[in-house]
């Protein structure tokens, strides 16, 4: 349900601010006299529409400095307050509100801000409706206040935040959205009535006008870095710099000199021995920095895939001596009769290094959206120019339709012969009753379609249809234990081009939300018999038996002390049948010392007795479809610890170690007809063993300026013997010994607006 809106607050909110806003978190009625006051907040978590069950009101307003948002949050002495502090992006289960923008008000992309009781903030970019990401880190203010009877926050959102098309009339029409979370329930209560847990989100925002201001800004972030490793000896200096400039709405240009890589970020632990790479998100400040815009998803319908992947660049290099050195990077953005457009340009600076260049434009026309991306990557390591050309169409014809499509095309040019295909996919969104929806996904990926010189894209030769259908249950009686259940049905089709069945699966969730604020979820899914045309990299596909997944998860926010998360799963995906899948628990504590200081360790315990991995053997006279079934035990710790000193100041402590042991069982090669042999080859048993430990302390000396002083220890070993034998529990307690790397870092950068 939509609140109507007034057009006597148009008025009102269109007429120039007389009144700066002081954002000090109190609400000073001479301050917001003349902002539009919102009232009419409606249950979303759980989704009943329900009038707010603890009183809100929200105050919005343009002025000069940006757009203001203040909220007043009443609660009831029943209700807890969760005041516990989070790390930056963190969020949790706490008290809070977040205001939602779309500044163009056309659909395409919003920014989230989140402010907490604790004053704990939280900001990201919003796409393609309901995709959020938390990469990007904002320049804005916020403060808060609380008394007995509630809370108060207060927001300024810059408005050289986000590029914006120029305005007609001297008045600017955005989206906007503003929620409120109790921590202590989970409930959620927004104006207006919508929640991103639907097909249509981003573009169905509130539409209001404001005076249409305008800031210019330049900033340069300089930083310097030292690094003492004390494992080869020695220390390493290097230094760069962030620029970033908008002389008006319209335009905005961010680049960077020897950018800084994330260097204190660091990436979890992964054991991975499929054929599938792991996907890590980038943390680094350029390439969050409006990179949403790039943004588009293509071959999954989770939003894995997608064309832009910026962990290609200054990633592996080609001749895999280490890491790329990065000499430079450039990102444009901005609008222009009616278009938008974005530029983007990276070059390496060694003697392999690779250049990446993306453009892409979007034009809308009311309900409906063109877009069109181009990608190119010089690789002269491999003699290879890799292009690719995308277009997308949107098309939401009211509320309950969301119909979206893209078509792909790759043309690659390796020393002298060219390659190309194309892909493309089809996302229809319905929402056809009160608490029901369905959803229809299709994509077709052509066997030479290659999009991962820069993108990010699981397999080619891939043809998937899924249709899901979901229902919402809210009207649940007052002694339930459950706010909301959502349950979820899927049938799926998994094809390649060549005509080979991989599998046929149906899937069905169950989750909740509960009264407590915590969440469980349960999901099932099975694959009938098929083919794995993937695990021997190209050698032949095998036929595999049906396939069983299973998992139950359970989380429960801070009641006194003591949170906690915890899972079961079960994975039958080898070749031994349903009956023989994996099972692992992992349970994982936190214990509050207090609202600012916290301690969790987390382990999971993983048995397999039917691993399949794919065992190489390098004889160029054989195929390379060697096969391997393996009894295997894994054992994970993730712990750590978090002291939010104050407002500035941070120290955190995290330790990841895992140890893997796989005993040999079965080795098979692939018949021409894709049925697995046991065949009588030696093949090693594996020893595994990863450790990764950090102390990380962090002073924001500025909006965006940091020092950071960080100690980082890693390593990791495999082994593989004939006859091993190898231990996981040994392989555990010997990777806490590892040290490949030990370094201490100290890193400093100041964000200076001219």
């Amino acid at each position: 349900m939509r609140t109507p809106f007034p057009f006597a607050l148009l008025a009102a909110l269109a007429a120039p601010a007389a009144v700066a806003v002081e954002i000090d978190g109190r609400i000073d009625p001479a301050e917001w006299e003349g902002a539009q006051h919102v009232t009419d907040f409606r249950l979303t978590q759980p989704l009943s529409r329900a009038p707010a069950p603890q009183p809100t009101e929200a105050w919005i307003k343009a002025t000069p400095e940006g757009l203001a948002v203040g909220f007043r949050n009443l609660q009831d002495a029943s209700v807890p307050r969760t005041r516990q502090r989070t790390q930056r992006d963190e969020g949790g289960p706490v008290d809070r509100v977040n205001l939602y923008v779309d500044f163009n008000g056309d659909g395409r992309t919003g920014y989230n801000f989140m402010v907490t009781l604790a004053g704990s903030v939280e900001d990201g970019t919003l796409t393609n409706e309901n995709q959020f990401s938390n990469d990007w880190d904002g320049d804005w203010r916020s403060a808060v206040t609380e008394d007995e009877a509630g809370w108060s926050a207060e927001m300024l959102i810059p408005w050289h935040t986000a590029p914006m098309r120029s305005a007609e009339g001297g008045t600017r029409t955005i989206g906007i959205a503003v929620d409120r979370v109790l921590g202590a329930t989970g409930e959620r209560s927004t104006w207006p009535a919508i929640i991103y847990t639907e097909p249509r989100y981003l573009s169905v925002f509130q539409k209001i006008q404001i005076p249409a201001f305008s800031q210019s800004l330049l900033a340069v972030t300089p930083y310097v870095v030292g690094v003492q490793d004390m494992v080869a000896g020695g220390a390493e200096f290097d230094a760069g710099g962030d620029l970033f400039w908008k002389p008006n709405g319209q335009f905005q240009l961010s680049a960077t000199l020897n950018p800084d890589f994330g260097q204190v970020e660091s990436d979890e632990l992964v054991v991975n021995f499929g054929a599938v790479e792991t996907f890590f998100n980038d943390k680094r400040p350029f390439f969050t920095e409006n990179q949403n815009f790039f943004d588009v998803p293509f071959g999954s319908p989770n939003n894995a895939n997608r064309l832009i992947y910026t962990r290609r660049v200054g990633g592996p290099r080609d001749d895999r001596l280490g890491s790329a050195d990065v000499t430079a990077a450039l990102k444009v953005n901005g609008s222009m009769a009616g278009f938008n457009y974005g530029v983007f340009a990276a070059t390496e600076g060694d003697e392999v290094g690779r250049d990446f260049y993306a453009s892409r434009v979007t034009r809308d026309f009311g309900s409906q959206g063109l877009g069109a991306t181009l990608t190119h990557v010089d690789r002269p390591f491999f003699d290879r120019q890799a292009t690719v050309y995308e277009v997308d169409y949107r098309w939401a014809p009211n509320a309950r339709w969301n119909i979206r499509s893209t078509a792909v095309a790759s043309s690659v040019d390796q020393s002298g012969r060219e390659v190309r295909d194309t892909g493309a996919q089809v996302r229809i969104d319905h929402s056809f009753a009160p608490g029901w929806r369905q959803q229809l996904f299709a994509v077709h990926l052509g066997d030479q379609l290659q999009l991962n010189d820069f993108g990010y894209l699981e397999r080619n030769d891939f043809n998937y249809a899924r249709y899901e259908i979901a229902h919402r249950l809210t009207a649940l009686p007052d002694t339930s234990a459950y706010n909301a259940h959502e349950i979820r049905g899927a049938l799926s089709r998994r094809m390649n081009n060549s005509g080979r069945h991989i599998a046929d699966a149906w899937a069905v969730n169950w989750s909740s939300e509960r009264r407590d604020g915590g969440q469980q979820m349960f999901d099932i899914s099975g694959w009938t018999d098929g083919f794995d045309d993937l695990i021997t990299r190209g050698n032949g596909a095998v036929r595999v038996p049906p396939k069983l997944y299973a998992i139950v998860q359970r989380f429960r926010p801070q009641k006194g002390r003591w949170s906690w998360r915890a899972n079961a799963r079960y994975a039958a995906d080898g070749l031994g049948g349903i009956d023989e899948g994996a099972l692992s628990i992992s349970v994982e504590p936190v214990y509050h010392f207090s609202d600012s200081l916290n301690v969790f360790v987390g382990m999971e315990a993983r048995y397999d007795p039917d691993w399949l991995v794919w065992r190489p053997d390098q004889d160029p006279a054989t195929l390379d479809n060697r096969l391997g079934t393996f009894e295997s035990n894994r054992l994970s710790l993730d712990a750590g610890a978090t002291w939010l000193i104050d407002s500035k100041q941070e120290l955190r402590v995290r330790l990841e170690v895992i140890g893997l042991d796989a005993e040999l069982e079965q080795v098979w090669r692939v018949a021409p007809d894709g049925t697995p042999v046991a065949v009588d080859e030696s093949v090693g048993d594996i020893g595994l063993r990863n450790m990764g430990f950090q102390v990380r302390y962090r002073y924001e000396l500025a909006p965006l300026s940091h020092l950071y002083i960080a100690y980082v220890r890693g390593g990791a070993m495999y082994d593989e013997e004939i006859g091993g034998p190898f231990d996981a529990r040994d392989e555990f307690t010997d990777a806490f010994s590892l040290r490949d790397s030990e370094q201490l870092l100290v890193k400093l950068s100041y964000r200076f607006e001219l």
